[in-house]
């Protein structure tokens, strides 16, 4: 009888638990986000990738005053420090590096959140031949700047997607400006 009455004792409390589950809220952090922009240049990948591949030049990109950088495209050595127009500051390295292929991929060591809205910051350029034209292809993913629950709107998903997705279009069209000679 006593065996009886713990097994339904036992039943009562996983039911009472699973009544309450879908009121239990379970609070986790932000999630990763994704950006990818391409833009067609009107000039072959090698000309574009003269550009592109220079990892300690990224004057083409319209907020940069000024680049820095140390161990030419060695990845896990190559370094680039970015003076921004704005007085900003960041700190990037070189994590791959494929002149075959056209294409690069790189990470934000160090940067003020309230220049740009995002944390754990890791992204990809490749240039794809298409016949006498180029596809450039931009690739990030982030955290937002704010890494604990309820955000600010300046460091929420949205600020974070938003400042990515800007900054590549206006690099971009910068680019191409530059290849096209426009």
């Amino acid at each position: 009888m006593s065996f009886v009455i713990a097994r339904r004792g036992i039943v009562l409390a996983a039911l009472s638990i699973a009544a309450l589950a879908p009121s239990i809220s379970f609070a986790h952090g932000p999630s990763r986000q994704k950006v990818t922009e391409t833009i067609e240049i009107a000039a072959p990948a090698e000309k574009v990738w003269a550009i592109v591949g220079n990892f300690q030049d990224l004057s083409w990109l319209p907020p940069v005053e000024k680049t820095e950088g140390t161990g030419d495209n060695t990845p896990d050595k190559a370094t680039r420090h970015l003076t921004l127009k704005n007085g900003g500051e960041i700190d990037e390295l070189l994590t791959k590096y494929d002149a075959k292929d056209f294409s690069l991929a790189y990470r934000i060591e160090k940067v003020d959140v309230k220049i740009l809205p995002v944390n754990n910051y890791s992204s990809t350029l490749t240039v794809k031949p298409q016949g006498d034209k180029s596809v450039v292809e931009w690739r990030g993913a982030f955290y937002r700047g704010f890494p604990n629950n309820d955000p600010p709107p300046e460091l929420s998903d949205e600020a974070a997607l938003k400042a990515i997705t800007d900054l590549y279009k206006a690099g971009l069209a910068s680019l191409k400006a530059k290849v096209e000679g426009k």
